[in-house]
């Protein structure tokens, strides 16, 4: 380090003009008074001290500066930040010299420029650090791209940073704006010189988006697997996407792709094995596409046998109930019991082996159920109980089963109101008309939007076909007295002719109540879809409605554990929320205990969630967990103190981040280089940046300042003075 020293005054000419004028003058009055004293010594060492003082005065009022400069012995740095995330991989810059060759990765295309050869030119005056971009990532197969933090821990490290060198597509997915560091930048004199690599449009592409294949499947039952297609050719070609399992199995679909968009479609599989399989979804490359790498995407799914169990409560056995009763019989998944609150009955069951005598009064007892059917019943000698009705709420809210409610022109669910049950109703009721309303002429469901593509109202493969099947379904002649539907809740379908003033009549209700749902329907006319056509659509859509609210509570079941997830298909970077049911070994549900689940990522990653206790006798744990990566997901669920255990697995879909095939943003590196006062270049134009850095002027030393004007030692050396001034006159008898 290089130290250099001097004196300053900072007084203009007429001040020191008039510095010196007060000291000759001064000099002159202390000259006469020492002739008067006689030349006397005493009277000639006070007039001294009165001209120093003076003299002292004089110079302090031309602010006298002590100036220390620091130079540094060693050279500015200039640091070269280069992307090597993964987005870099995309093949999308033309090498023109390179003639017949397709288009090399924007890495490549850098790759001279992360050399020490290429800023050799710098080396006399400057000191070059090259190194990549420091990435942030949740786990490591998902790195993320932050340009923010590498260019504020560059300046915060150097000491000496000149300028910073930023090579980069731009694309960035993490951390604050990186304009906020070119911000901090610019107050620190830090020009940002930016290199955009990569083409800023997409390339011709053929992209697998997603394939949405469910969790798990009944064997024998057709498995609906929704896919997207992303396109970014200029014109629309048929092609031919391939499904293949790991079983062997090959299924084909012939699907038409859009231009310039995307493209929805599904397929259907089934097999009547069980198992874990693997499904994997292909579609072939197109001649004029440039990114042939994600045209394939696969994914797990687990074949189970399907037992799914049912209650059914009803009062007169109506039509509807007599057709529901018989469609769940014949269901070869679902097992269902029925109690029949018949007036008539010597005593409250049925006839046959499908019916029970009593309802559940405890816990464990009613857990088993899966789905509950409450017909026209309610609060009533024979019939339900408020403490009935409390256990069916918990049953849906707490254990994820489902309630499908059925009023009746006896208008007993009315009573029902009164009850714990009254919060999951999904529609407000007029209680002037209890009796429902009734009509010669029959009435039509008409799907709204949301349930033309609804798993529930879905029978038939097309959209177009499933419409026209709701619009030619015989119609009902009974209908609930329905006002509106609660806030929250999704309404499949309406009244074909009636409405009100909140517009048309809502049917076919549903929402969600903590765990479970929730299924209003509000005719008793379904029974008239076999006209002509038999059990096709009846039996379609009850198996449709009772899979569909079992779907979350059977996920993994185990002897005393059951554990499942919402939402039902996660989604990356998506908070998910774990619910487990625990019981003893007794078979009642577990009030208190310590369950923890052991998740490992697809990565390799493992992490525990901690399930804490929800409520105080359900027996249901709950815990969060946010998946950082797209893959399949093993769970470990245990409970210490039944010693139990149970492996799971779930399927986070979803894209990283960080993701190849995106275009390149050379407007943020361009943003980022205005604002620091650089400058913006394409990778080769980069002997333009090498010259500006080789101009740039060379930082200022290091300077420190003393003011010796307005020092306090200076002032306290000028009180010392005029005291002594003071004293000596007072001495010598002039005072």
């Amino acid at each position: 380090m290089n130290t250099t020293k001097q004196l300053t005054f900072l007084g203009t000419p007429a001040s020191i003009l008039l510095s010196i004028a007060i000291v000759m003058v001064t000099a002159c009055i202390c000259y006469y008074a020492w002739r008067r004293s006689g030349y006397s010594k005493p009277h000639g060492l006070l007039e001294l001290l009165r001209l120093a003082i003076v003299t002292l005065v004089t110079i302090l009022l031309n602010q006298p500066e002590w100036i220390e400069e620091f130079r540094p012995e060693t050279k500015p740095t200039i640091a070269v930040l280069y992307d090597d995330s993964t987005s870099m991989q995309t093949r999308d810059v033309v090498d023109k010299a390179a003639v017949g060759n397709g288009p090399i990765s924007r890495s490549e295309s850098i790759s001279s420029l992360v050399e020490k050869s290429a800023w050799q030119q710098l080396d006399d005056r400057l000191n070059v650090v090259i190194q990549p971009l420091m990435q942030t990532d949740g786990e490591s197969a998902d790195a993320l791209t932050d340009l923010h933090s590498p260019l504020l821990e560059a300046s915060n490290r150097i000491n000496d940073l000149l300028g910073v060198v930023l090579i980069s597509d731009g694309d960035w997915n993490s951390g604050p704006p990186p304009v906020e560091a070119a911000s901090r930048l610019r107050m620190r004199n830090v020009p940002i010189f930016t290199v955009a690599a990569g083409s800023p449009t997409r390339l011709p592409d053929i992209e697998l988006k997603s394939v949405d294949v469910p969790t798990f499947g009944a064997a024998g039952k057709p498995v609906r697997i929704p896919f997207t297609i992303d396109s970014s050719l200029p014109r629309a070609y048929s092609t031919t996407l391939t499904l293949r399992t790991s079983s062997g199995e090959t299924l084909t679909k012939d699907i038409r792709i859009a231009p310039m968009g995307r493209t929805e479609d599904s397929i259907q599989w089934m097999t009547e094995t069980t198992g874990d399989y693997t499904v994997e979804a292909t579609i072939p490359q197109h001649a004029d596409e440039t990114i042939p790498g994600n045209n394939s995407k696969s994914a797990p799914i687990v074949i189970r046998k399907e037992q799914l169990k049912v209650l059914v409560v009803e009062s007169v056995p109506r039509w509807e109930y007599r057709y529901l009763r018989n469609a769940l019989s014949r269901d070869p998944g679902v097992d269902v019991s029925c109690l029949l609150f018949h007036p008539g009955l010597d005593k409250v069951g049925g006839g046959s082996q499908d019916y029970i005598k009593v309802f559940p009064e405890e816990i464990e007892d009613l857990s088993k159920y899966d789905v509950v059917f409450l017909g026209d019943v309610g609060l009533e000698d024979n019939q339900l109980t408020t403490a009935q009705c409390e256990l069916i709420k918990g049953l849906i809210e707490h254990q994820a089963s489902g309630l499908v409610l059925m009023p009746g022109w006896q208008g007993r669910q009315f009573s029902l109101l009164d009850t714990p049950l009254a919060e999951l109703y999904p529609v407000v009721l007029d209680g002037g008309q209890p009796g429902g309303w009734g009509s010669r002429t029959p009435g039509r469901f008409e799907l709204t939007e949301r349930g033309r593509s609804s798993l529930l109202t879905k029978l038939a493969d097309s959209q177009a076909e499933n419409v026209q099947v709701w619009e030619d379904l015989p119609g009902f002649q009974w209908y609930a007295p329905v006002v509106r539907s609660t806030a929250g809740c999704e309404v499949l379908a309406v009244h074909g002719d009636t409405s009100n003033q909140y517009g048309r009549l809502p049917l076919l209700v549903t929402r969600t109540y903590g765990a479970g749902k929730v299924l209003f329907m509000g005719t008793d006319g379904a029974w008239r879809w076999r006209k002509g056509v038999e059990d096709k659509y009846h039996y379609r859509f009850w198996g449709q409605v009772v899979r569909w609210m079992a779907y979350q509570r059977n996920m993994a079941k185990g002897e005393t554990m059951r554990l499942f997830h919402t939402p039902n298909q996660p989604q990356l970077r998506q908070r998910l929320t774990l619910n487990a049911h625990v019981m003893d070994h007794s078979g009642e549900p577990l009030e208190k205990g310590d369950v923890v689940a052991r998740i490992v990522s697809p990565s390799g990653k493992i992490g525990t969630v901690r399930l804490v206790a929800e409520g105080d006798r359900w027996g249901v744990f709950q815990g969060r967990y946010t998946p950082e990566q797209p893959g399949k997901y093993n769970v470990t669920l245990a409970c210490q103190q039944t010693g139990a255990t149970l492996d799971a697995s779930f399927f986070v879909q979803g894209e990283a981040l960080e993701q190849i095939g995106k275009p390149a943003r050379p407007d943020v590196l361009a943003e980022l280089s205005m604002v620091s006062r650089g400058k913006s270049v394409a990778p080769n134009e980069i002997d333009e940046v090498v010259r500006t850095l080789a101009e740039l002027p060379m930082p200022p030393p290091s300077v420190r300042r003393l003011q010796l004007w307005s020092h306090p030692l200076t002032g306290a050396l000028l009180v010392l003075l005029l005291g002594v001034f003071w004293v000596l006159r007072k001495a010598i008898g002039l005072i």
